[in-house]
């Protein structure tokens, strides 16, 4: 018997595979050998269906928790950062989404969720009740746009290769960073064996470390 879970499941491997694009209420009714019918019945409409996958995903990864009983705040956020921008990583059709889900629905599930995961740790960090909020909207910010940057995204992406190769890439940008003149240019210079070398999701856990530290000068 079809199930929601199946509906959902099936939705967010389509979408893996061929984006947003990939995902009709028809094509979907095929891979599932049923009638549209079953599909409103189970999910609503085909962006009810969107917004449903992106909560399922993000829910996993809200769910993820360091090992042990007893987590420093810091170590609940990094956990939790590096769940959503894996997810993102695995999932390109999901910046775009989690985008439009956190402006079209501030009190839904992802919204509250991002928000609620990330902001309930910053009195066990010590900042002050009244920078709760732009503390962690600084952190969020930083997460989604970080997260986000680190893959192709869906809209107007004309002369970008979204099947290049990043070690290529990064060859070619050092390459070019290093034929800047040296004078002018002295941080690109000084910098370009870091590009060229380095790993993004320890470079975004840097980026917690920086913004964690930061907070502490909140108190």
């Amino acid at each position: 018997m079809l199930s929601r879970e199946q509906i959902i499941d099936t939705a967010v491997a389509m979408l893996d595979a061929g984006g947003e694009s990939a995902l009709t209420i028809r094509a979907l009714t095929e891979r599932l050998s049923t009638g549209s019918g079953a599909i409103y019945y189970h999910v609503g409409t085909r962006d009810d269906l969107l917004d449903t996958a992106t909560e399922t995903v993000i829910g996993a990864a809200l769910a993820t928790r360091p090992a042990g009983t007893a987590a420093a705040p810091g170590d609940e956020i990094r956990v939790v950062a590096l769940a959503l921008f894996d997810a993102i990583a695995a999932h390109q059709w999901l910046a775009t989404r989690l985008t439009l889900q956190i402006i079209r629905n501030p009190v839904g599930p992802v919204t509250v969720g991002i928000f609620e995961r990330i902001g309930g740790q910053m009195g066990a960090l010590g900042v002050p009740r009244v920078s709760w909020f732009d503390a962690a909207s600084t952190l969020v910010h930083y997460i989604l746009g970080a997260a986000s940057q680190s893959v192709r995204i869906d809209g107007d992406i004309s002369g970008i290769d979204p099947d290049g190769d990043r070690d290529e890439f990064l060859e070619a940008a050092s390459t070019a960073w290093q034929g800047l003149d040296p004078e002018a240019y002295p941080f690109m210079h000084a910098v370009v064996s870091q590009l060229r070398e380095h790993d993004d999701r320890e470079q975004f856990l840097t980026g917690i470390a920086v913004i964690l530290d930061g907070l502490t000068h909140l108190r």
